[in-house]
């Protein structure tokens, strides 16, 4: 097993809103020395919740991503603010991007990206005995629900709007879980 590296220096070099991008000074094991940057995220991270309908169904929204410059097929998610748990910050997003409250929540782990430079958790919750309840969100725009059928995953998959990782790899997740359920 690798020892990590000593971390020598940090320091911001800039800061937005969103983000803070730091420079880090690191020595390996072996005596290496080398500089990193890393964007590191305000928070706790963020959440990113798998709204189950049945057996069969899920519910995703399609989402202007200004990254990609186009509408993304994605599971709703949303950073955690502060004095929240996981939980609530689940429920909070279901309500303000689907309308719907969860009473049932669990959560299945947690996910990065890109996490060689990106310092940001995901972590995934599944939702389950939607009711509907609608807060105001922060959304520019009412966002597009999807039904998806998960025993069509590969439809879904093969979708030129879906590129999100993140949403990709939950999709396997819930599947997996509703298959179990399911005795399949």
């Amino acid at each position: 097993m690798n020892t990590k590296p000593k971390i020598l220096n940090r320091k911001i070099h800039s800061q937005s809103r969103l983000f803070t991008i730091e420079k880090i000074d690191l020595q390996f094991s072996n005596g290496q020395l080398h500089q990193y940057e890393r964007i590191r995220a305000p928070g706790a991270g963020a959440v990113l919740i798998i709204p189950v309908i049945d057996e069969e169904h899920v519910i995703m929204i399609r989402e202007y991503s200004v990254g990609t410059e186009r509408y993304e097929l994605v599971f709703p998610k949303g950073k955690i603010d502060d004095n929240e748990d996981i939980l609530q910050a689940a429920n909070r997003e279901c309500m303000e991007e689907i309308g719907y409250r969860a009473n049932k929540l669990t959560p299945l782990g947690q996910m990065t990206i890109a996490p060689g430079y990106l310092g940001f958790i995901t972590h995934i919750i599944l939702a389950e005995d939607l009711q509907a309840e609608k807060r105001q969100g922060d959304e520019p725009e009412e966002l597009q629900q999807v039904i998806c059928n998960i025993n069509k995953i590969d439809e879904i998959i093969n979708n030129e709007n879906l590129s999100e990782a993140r949403s990709i790899a939950a999709l396997y997740q819930v599947r997996d879980i509703l298959k179990t359920r399911s005795g399949e």
